[in-house]
């Protein structure tokens, strides 16, 4: 190793003992302190018996429509193409469920408005209902 290697060694080792001691002592040599936090405020989460749901209201989710399912084997799904029919496991006229995230929500009938399809609801699935499918 050269002078000049050698000398950009030892500056930088000098560099980093200087930053070392900078920090302070190590870890090791440091009492443990007790850390202090705030006491949460209820009247944050909940005002005067109502859930404040103003935190979630911008929180996007996933609605869907869903007119029916089936159950087929690979084979068959492999099959499939353009014009080919798959049979559902609703009858015509039945209400569509309608999902939020996966979850049933509510039914209803499909509609036209403006050249778009939509839904019109008519039946909501209870909040009870909706917490006994989620154990299911």
């Amino acid at each position: 190793m050269s002078d000049g290697e050698q000398s950009a060694d030892e500056a930088l080792a000098d560099e980093w003992a200087a930053a070392l001691e900078e920090q302070g002592p190590e870890t090791g040599d440091v009492a443990a302190e007790t850390a202090q936090f705030e006491q949460l405020q209820a009247e944050s989460v909940v005002v005067e018996g109502d859930v404040k749901i103003d935190a979630i209201l911008d929180v996007p989710v996933t609605i869907s429509m869903e007119i029916g399912r089936a159950r087929i084997n690979i084979r068959n799904l492999l099959q499939l193409n353009q014009g080919s029919v798959v049979e559902l496991d609703r009858l015509a006229g039945e209400p569509m469920d309608v999902l939020v995230n996966g979850t049933l929500i509510a039914q209803g009938e499909v509609v036209v408005v403006n050249e778009k399809f939509g839904i019109r609801l008519t039946d909501i699935v209870s909040p009870s209902d909706r917490i006994k499918q989620l154990g299911n």
